[in-house]
């Protein structure tokens, strides 16, 4: 049991896999530290815009490898707690390694947390609630975590199309269809699925929370990059998320031209040119208990 934050028998529905397949055993930890490194700055500034106060107990839901902890840790000061929630084993002993003190870890259900209703002042979930087949049931189990007055704050990544290779439009919207469609496959998702992700608004809303505010920031990113940032895109997307997978998904030349442009010993390699200019939004909406 946490100091501080009571303990509830875990009880209801089921484990089942998430939408995108999430289990215990699922571990993509390389892809979250990468994402965290290359979006610290946008990530700390929406953070730093919920304005926390010292004391203060939030909890981070579905919090990965773990790298917000040190972020929140740092708004809420000493004499706050700050709780990690993660459903893959991986990822929490990763979260685990790194949380400093006056945060915590758990391994645990979204949906049936070893948690007290009422005990936190702020719920922080980033690219998380997207992965549940029940996203407005997970913000309102959420909400039951909340003292009086507390917020749940709903981040998410690229709600709009990314642009990557402003060089090309064509290229680059097939390159973010074959994506999705990609997903759509491996998941056996309809379109909808894929992109209900865009209610977060209606999910707090749905949820009964107040004062309802939703706000876009712009992770931007231009040539000559940050390692972290070539890094990043080097593993993350072009191999990560495109690469080989995409070949179906293209025409013979698109796939080519694309393993061009991703491949750092080629001449043509995206990274190197001196007009790579890389835009993705990051959605934050927050609701009040």
């Amino acid at each position: 049991m946490l100091k501080g934050v009571p303990s509830q028998a875990s009880a209801g529905r089921p484990q089942m896999a998430g939408l995108l397949e999430d289990t215990t055993a699922r571990d993509y930890s390389r892809k979250l530290q990468l994402f965290s490194a290359f979006a610290e700055r946008e990530l700390r500034q929406a953070i730093a815009s919920l304005g926390l106060e010292r004391g203060m107990r939030v909890l981070d839901a579905g919090c990965g490898t773990g790298e917000a902890l040190g972020w929140l840790t740092d708004e809420v000061g000493p004499h706050g707690l700050v709780v990690g929630l993660e459903l893959a084993a991986a990822h929490a002993l990763a979260a685990q390694a790194r949380a400093r003190a006056g945060a915590a870890v758990l391994q645990a259900d979204l949906f049936r947390p070893p948690l007290a209703p009422g005990s936190f002042d702020l719920v922080w979930a980033v690219n998380a609630i997207n992965h549940l087949r029940d996203p407005l049931a997970g913000v309102q189990r959420l909400a039951t975590l909340l003292c009086s007055g507390g917020r749940i704050a709903l981040g998410q990544s690229a709600l709009l199309p990314e642009m990557f290779f402003a060089w090309d439009a064509r290229l680059e919207r097939l390159t973010n269809e074959a994506v999705r469609q990609y997903y759509r496959d491996r998941y056996r998702l309809e379109e909808r699925e894929l992109a209900g992700v865009r209610a977060l608004l209606g999910w707090l809303r749905g949820a009964q929370l107040r004062d309802v505010a939703v706000r876009t920031l712009v992770i931007e990113r231009c040539a000559p990059l940050r390692e972290v940032d070539q890094v990043y895109f080097l593993e993350a997307v072009f191999r990560g998320t495109w690469g080989e997978r995409l070949r179906p998904y293209l025409s013979r030349d698109d796939y080519e031209e694309l393993t061009h442009l991703c491949d750092p010993g080629d001449c043509r390699f995206a990274l190197k040119r001196p007009d790579f200019h890389f835009l993705q939004t990051f959605t934050l909406a927050i609701g009040k208990a």
